[in-house]
């Protein structure tokens, strides 16, 4: 019987020079693409590409303004984005509504003293000096807290992930800081008896908390910003603030924000190589923390007036850009990398760097805006409020 020989395998066949060539310059693109958009990340506008997908559906006029619809905004208070929707908090409740103008939330409270702070996509709404306070995500309530008499709530802030870190008097403190995980158990408390506590915030990714506190040093007032780790009851870092009352806190580019009435102090999370960016005299006029990485300062020469500079500031105290102003503004706000300016005629989109993004003339009689990381901008007036949406 013939004896059977394995048969070779078929030599394989090389690919053409024509493909070679081909996927080389296909590999060759790609990678500089991915060099352009790193090096040119400011100028090529990925925003415009997300806000045509996410909000192709919604009517919109020429000027990109959708329709108005009505909000209850009565008494103190505020807005503040949540998410996509606008938040609206006031001494008489919160009410939530999607760019459409749909009322997701409608509670009523009472709040004497009504404060909010958004973190990613969750709110809380707080009676500061009251005893009540609520926690928002997902467009329903999702945390209550009803304190007792003599416990009240000083100061409250959304952590990452849906932490908290709320302040609180408490018998035989100066105050109280209690940090809630992303279930809302308490799962650390830091009391001190020795400073007031103020405030208090946790770093992006919620492993330190900064706690603001003020007192005496030599006699003289001092503000300080004390760092702790979630498994550690005394401070890792003390950072002295100077004679400089704090005003607001932040936490954006791997830094603390300090914001005060003289300066604003940027501290790094490990507690080392705080730097500073002194007002230089002028008035603090207004502000946002708001940016990814930077603050917003309209600063003047003279407490009244409209003459201001709008300054934005980065994480190591450099100026980014510097803008001089001669109309009244009436509000200003800061997200991702955006900077919004409302006057009583024009509503001023700039990057981070103050450089004009876009315009809008017929802000149909806004008198507040809270802006977007997308670029997009609620502008509320009265008793109504409209989406805009940049080409």
């Amino acid at each position: 019987m013939e004896e059977l020989k394995p048969v070779p395998p078929a030599p394989k066949k090389k690919p053409s020079l024509l493909l070679r060539l081909l996927a080389f310059l296909l590999t060759l693109v790609l990678l500089l693409g991915a060099v352009a958009l790193v090096a040119f990340r400011d100028r090529i506008n990925l925003d415009a590409v997300k806000r045509y997908f996410t909000y192709r559906s919604l009517e919109r006029e020429d000027t990109g303004q959708a329709a108005p619809f009505q909000v209850d905004s009565s008494g103190r208070g505020g807005f503040s984005n949540l998410g996509e929707d606008l938040l609206v908090w006031s001494s008489a409740g919160v009410r939530l509504y999607s760019p459409a103008g749909v009322e997701y939330i409608s509670e009523s409270l009472s709040f004497a003293r009504p404060m909010a702070d958004v973190r990613e996509e969750a709110a809380v709404v707080y009676d500061a000096g009251g005893t009540v306070l609520r926690v928002y995500a997902g467009r329903k309530q999702v945390f209550s807290l009803d304190a007792e008499q003599g416990h009240e709530i000083l100061s409250a802030r959304m952590g990452p992930g849906g932490t908290l870190a709320v302040v609180t008097r408490e018998t035989g403190y100066k105050g109280v800081v209690t940090l809630y995980d992303s279930g809302y158990q308490p799962d650390m408390a830091i009391r001190i008896s020795s400073r007031f506590v103020m405030d208090s915030i946790l770093s992006q990714d919620g492993e330190v908390a900064a706690v603001l506190t003020v007192g005496q040093s030599d006699s003289v007032f001092e503000s300080s910003l004390a760092l702790y780790d979630r498994t550690g009851d005394a401070p890792f870092a003390q950072c002295s603030l100077g004679n400089n009352a704090i005003l607001d806190l932040g936490c954006s580019g791997g830094v603390f924000w300090a914001l005060g009435e003289t300066g604003l102090s940027m501290v790094p999370l490990s507690g080392e190589g705080q730097v500073s960016f002194d007002y230089g005299g002028t008035y603090l006029k207004d502000y946002s923390l708001g940016g990814d990485g930077f603050a917003t300062l309209l600063l003047g020469k003279y407490r009244a007036g409209s003459a201001a500079s709008l300054t934005t500031v980065d994480a190591q105290g450099q100026t980014l850009g510097a803008l001089e102003l001669e109309e009244q503004i009436l509000d200003l706000s800061a997200a991702g990398r955006y900077v919004a300016v409302l006057t009583a005629t024009s509503l001023s989109i700039y990057t981070r760097d103050l450089q004009l993004y876009q315009s809008l003339d017929n802000t149909m009689g806004a008198r507040s805006v809270a802006l977007r990381g997308d670029g997009t901008a609620y502008l509320i007036g009265g008793e109504t409020a409209q989406l805009y949406i940049p080409d």
